[in-house]
């Protein structure tokens, strides 16, 4: 049969763990994505604020070259060649103004450029002024090995992209048209060879009412690229690490667990031979856990059992002791019989086989009335009732019934109430009463007490009652009487009878010697009924 382990099981219930480095994802997500937001806000206010120093200064936006496709050539060498400085793209070599202009527009560039972003002012005929910046950043460090494969399974940044600007970014740049037509805007686009991604914001250049061209500043998002692929780093690394040890500590801990459970199932299966005797008890274990309740419990157990194993073993033996005197006396009248020579002989021998199986119809009543009484049990109606009538009522019979024992009554003057049945409980009385009279000491009393709190106490002053029988006192066929009373057989089941009734009306018998050993208690411990509800 296939069945997961208690290691398996605990490592399928770790996989729960798998939603910290998730929510650790998400987060560095949002925190990506919150950074862009700051980036695009950022470059847009860095293109306002070049925009504002070119406000109104219509003679530095003034295009001087005669040769467009000459100054677009010459604006992508400039890109391809990734200087860094600042490139006069509108300079002609014929127009001393135009050189001026350039000049100064790359003066205002300089100043608000930064190392890894690019500004560039267009016309409102889409033609490049001027240009500053570029948009790779240092080349950092080599990384090491574990960084190196940490960066292959994210995927960190490269700055190893075409920053050259691609053909549809000045006629299809949806942000130059906005600022081309008034109103800032910001877009985000791939380079050209799609290794890398660029934001860039717009700005428009106002000359009076008029918009006379646009700041476009841009930037490329590996720097927040990078950021994210760190954390993500430092996220998978911590993660690979908790996992590690958390496995670890739950392999230990499963290991352990199932060798503490094996160890009980092989002392368990040893406990128990194949004849379903118990052979020894278990250790019990002193831990305060599961396990260790399941280990006392098993140990209560097999003593239940094994001590309910030496009832059933001793069963056979104190039938056959009560049986074998009443028959041997039957058997020996008739052979008697037989051999008797006058009527008043054969009568004698007749009363004597009369006797035993009296006495034999005794033991057997008393069986039945045990086995009856266990029966009907689960039948038996209930009602409400108040014991203190009852157990005055009784004492008075046994004053009677016991002419020789005195007897000392103490009752509540409130009514107790029971849920059960009155007769069942004088039942159980008689036979506290009956075992503690055949016990207590010449001259003394016996004492009965109903507590409010719905206890019944049978006392009798006389020897203490041995240790080793107290637990099974109130089995069936367990008795200690070494002398009989009269002629009546004793087979342990009077004690058995009030434990049945005693939880029939939801209480417990429980056996105790007086201080002292001067005497026993038998206290039962019922429970009081409820108040009817309307």
């Amino acid at each position: 049969m296939n069945r997961l382990t208690l290691r398996a099981k605990l490592a399928l219930v770790a996989l729960v763990l798998l939603a910290l480095p998730w929510a650790g994802y998400r987060y560095v997500r949002e925190m990506e994505r919150f950074l862009l937001g700051a980036q695009e806000a950022a470059l847009a206010a860095t293109a306002r604020a070049v925009a504002t120093a070119l406000h109104d200064r219509s003679q530095l936006l003034a295009y001087r070259s005669a040769d467009e496709s000459e100054l677009r050539r010459e604006a992508e060498r400039e890109l391809r060649r990734l200087a860094g400085g600042t490139s006069l793209l509108g300079a002609s070599e014929t127009a001393d103004g135009g050189l001026v202009a350039n000049a100064e527009i790359a003066a205002i560039l300089k100043g608000v450029a930064r190392a890894s972003s690019r500004v560039w002012v267009v016309s409102r005929d889409y033609r490049v002024l001027a240009l500053a910046g570029s948009l790779r950043r240092p080349e950092p460090e080599p990384p090491g090995f574990v960084q190196g494969a940490l960066g292959w399974l994210i995927g960190a940044p490269t700055e190893d992209f075409d920053e050259a600007i691609a053909d549809e970014a000045l006629g299809a740049g949806r942000e130059i048209a906005s600022a081309l037509q008034g109103a800032a805007g910001e877009r985000t686009r791939n380079t050209r060879d799609g290794r890398a991604r660029i934001v860039s914001a717009a700005h428009p250049i106002w000359v009076g009412d008029q918009v006379y061209g646009a700041v476009v500043v841009e930037e490329t998002t590996n720097r927040i690229a990078s950021f994210t692929s760190q954390a993500l780093e430092r996220l998978l690394t911590v993660t690979l690490a908790v996992f590690a040890l958390v496995g670890a500590v739950l392999l230990w801990f499963a290991t352990r667990i199932s060798s503490r459970i094996r160890k009980l199932r092989d002392e368990a299966e040893a406990a128990i031979d194949a004849h379903g005797r118990v052979t020894r008890l278990l250790t019990a274990s002193g831990t305060g856990d599961e396990i260790g309740d399941l280990s006392r419990s098993f140990t209560t157990v097999l003593r239940r059992m094994s001590r309910y194993n030496a009832y059933l073993e001793g069963m056979a033996g104190r039938l056959s002791h009560e049986l074998r005197t009443p028959i041997a006396v039957v058997r020996s009248s008739l052979e008697n019989l037989h051999a008797a020579r006058g009527d008043e002989e054969a009568r004698t021998y007749l009363a004597r086989a009369e006797e035993g199986l009296g006495r034999l119809s005794a033991i057997l009543a008393r069986m039945a009335e045990a086995s009856r009484l266990e029966q009907g049990l689960s039948t038996e109606a209930r009602e409400r009732y108040d014991a203190v009538p009852v157990v005055r009522g009784c004492a008075e019979g046994y004053r009677l019934a016991y002419a020789r024992t005195a007897f000392e009554v103490a009752v509540p003057s409130v009514p107790v109430m029971l849920d059960g049945s009155a007769d069942l409980l004088a039942q159980m009385l008689d036979k506290l009463v009956e075992n503690a009279v055949d016990f207590q000491a010449p001259g003394t009393t016996v004492r009965i007490v109903l507590g409010a709190d719905a206890s019944l106490r049978v006392e009798n002053a006389g020897p203490p009652l041995p240790e080793a029988i107290r637990e099974s006192l109130f089995e069936s066929m367990v008795s200690q009487r070494a002398v009989r009373s009269g002629d009546a057989p004793h087979l342990g089941l009077g004690l058995y009878v009030a434990r049945l009734i005693a939880e029939f009306h939801g209480g417990s018998l429980r056996a105790e010697n007086l201080p002292g050993g001067r005497g026993v208690a038998v206290t039962a411990n019922l429970r009081v009924a409820r108040e009817p509800t309307l």
